[in-house]
């Protein structure tokens, strides 16, 4: 019992305990609680698998809540796009819900503080408050309207909400303790005025709560049994509990509060801020550009919802916020992947290779298989003729022994097919080749159980037959930062550390096959790396994506 009390997070050790300690196990329940004010990225997969992991670790339910309390930043996009990325990701909640369902309940229960004496309406600007709250060491000044009659913050308040004020003129704040060392506690505010038209509700509003109090009371009415969040917020803990203490009812579950280490990867960043600055900037074309640290990035990248799941599970639920390499990230895509990803034959940087002794009208189609690594992936028939194209980089005229691919005079297999020797060469005015002559042994054919067949040669090739290849544009993206932490240094714009070389745009040719591939069906391009069809293909241009590179030496 101990060494299973041992394997389990703190967070799932800490619900034990409530277990032990007389809570329902009908009682549980989660959120995941995003603010749809951009899309989601890297760092909320480990919040959306830490809270959906429990749901289903304790048969518990788990919501969708949209913390949408802010009108100027948040749009009916973000929430169609996160909804999508929490489904992609494999998760099912059990209600939508948001913020905004509980203005009506959120107003009245302020108005009852102010009835009680716990809040007041203050007319000081945002500046002149943060100013009066001073530092931890040092108590804070208290507002001169802390004070002021209950039945005028009373009817100030209700004449904030019916738009007679401008925005920032007033706010409610919660009267609490201007000498607490938390600085959280120093009268936060509750309550400022926005006369922005709110998504979900118009203009019906406009006043909106501040988080502290929106969060806490949501989580209260919904009676989620465990709120957790990243650790930037375990200081607002006790306005947290504060804030229930309010409105607690003995016949109803106290939510409790708990935070985890927020999750960084190297090479990426995740303020949304800085993200829709590289939107702004026109570094990248959207939020879905495949080299952004979005969800809709990486999936339209190649990413598999299962690689990031079993990242997440490596990574783990810690108290102690720490930097990811982005090569473990890499390293549970690429093994994902190469239990899935049909192998096809792609050339990126083609170079025509005649084989003068092939039949000029001849053409087989040649047996090879879809995925060794699963034994009910099939196979599929691939053309071959006289005419095919390879990689540039596969040949040398003239090259030492430690170079396995095609020479003059050298042979190497095809694969799925012969083995060829190269001749000669053709070369246009500037030196470059343009054509590689070479024979074929006829009696080599892959799999046809010949003494020839069974021949070894220290080189394998890819290739795609000329008269049957489709042109493909192949899209071949790197990291999008030359630094592992671009935003760690508050002197320097991040976007110096902007890589020129994120992306490099190459046509190429691909095996027909390809004709029927689906928009983000993983597959790997053999000897080069795992790529997947883009959104951007048309009938007439496919466009591929690299996913991630076919081997690292990088060890988890």
């Amino acid at each position: 019992m101990e060494e299973e009390k041992k394997s389990l997070n703190f967070i799932e050790q800490i619900i034990e305990e409530d277990l032990a300690n007389g809570l329902p196990k009908d009682k549980i329940r989660f959120r995941f609680p995003p603010e749809p004010n951009g899309y989601l990225h890297i760092g909320h997969t480990k919040a959306i698998c830490i809270n959906f992991g429990l749901g289903l670790k304790y048969n518990a339910p788990v919501n969708l809540r949209f913390d949408d309390t802010n009108p100027e930043k948040e749009e009916q996009e973000f929430v169609d796009s996160i909804k999508k990325d929490v489904e992609w990701l494999g998760f099912k909640w059990d209600k939508i819900l948001y913020t905004s369902d509980y203005f009506q309940q959120l107003y009245d229960w302020a108005v009852q503080m102010i009835k009680e004496g716990k809040a007041y309406v203050d007319e000081q600007s945002s500046e002149v408050i943060t100013e009066q709250r001073k530092n931890p060491a040092e108590p804070g000044v208290e507002s001169p309207y802390r004070n002021r009659p209950i039945e005028e913050s009373l009817d100030l308040f209700e004449r904030m909400k019916n738009g007679e004020f401008e925005s920032g003129t007033m706010s409610l704040r919660a009267k609490v303790d201007m000498a607490s060392p938390n600085m959280n506690m120093r009268d936060p505010v509750m309550y400022r005025i926005l006369n922005k038209p709110h998504h979900r509700t118009g203009t019906a509003w406009k006043i909106y709560p501040m988080y502290d109090w929106a969060h806490g009371e949501s989580d209260y009415i919904e009676q989620i049994s465990h709120s957790l969040c990243s650790l930037e917020f375990e200081n607002h803990r006790p306005l947290y509990n504060w804030y229930l203490d309010q409105v607690y009812d003995e016949e109803k579950l106290q939510p409790k509060q708990r935070e985890f280490a927020r999750m960084n990867v190297t090479y990426m960043i995740t303020s949304k801020r800085k993200l829709q600055k590289l939107i702004a900037e026109k570094v990248v074309t959207g939020w879905d550009d495949p080299r952004m640290s979005t969800v809709s990035g990486l999936r339209r990248k190649g990413y598999t919802p299962e690689s990031i799941r079993n990242f997440i599970d490596r990574v783990g639920v810690s108290k102690r916020e720490n930097l990811i390499d982005i090569q473990l990230l890499e390293f549970f895509v690429r093994e994902d992947l190469n239990k899935k990803a049909r192998r096809v034959m792609s050339v990126i940087d083609p170079v025509k290779l005649v084989i003068e002794n092939y039949p000029e009208d001849g053409e087989e189609w040649l047996d090879t298989e879809n995925n060794p690594e699963d034994e009910n992936a099939g196979t599929r028939k691939i053309p071959f003729s006289r005419e095919i194209y390879i990689e540039r980089e596969d040949f040398k005229e003239e090259a030492n022994s430690k170079f396995f691919r095609l020479k003059l005079g050298g042979e190497v297999r095809l694969k799925s097919a012969y083995i060829i020797k190269a001749n000669r060469v053709d070369k246009d005015e500037n030196g470059e080749i343009t054509t590689i002559y070479a024979t074929y042994d006829e009696k080599s054919k892959s799999g046809s159980g010949t003494e020839e067949s069974l021949r070894k040669v220290k080189g394998t090739l890819h290739w795609v037959s000329a008269k049957h290849a489709i042109p493909v544009e192949v899209r071949i993206y790197d990291r999008l930062f030359t630094v592992e932490q671009p935003d760690a240094e508050k002197e320097v714009d991040f976007l110096d550390y902007i890589n020129p070389e994120s992306l490099k745009v190459v046509q190429g040719y691909a095996e027909p096959s390809l004709k029927d591939v689906a928009v983000g069906e993983p597959l790997q391009f053999q000897r080069i790396g795992y790529f997947t069809k883009d959104q951007d293909s048309t009938e007439e241009k496919m466009v591929f994506n690299r996913t991630v590179t076919l081997k690292d030496s990088y060890k988890p």
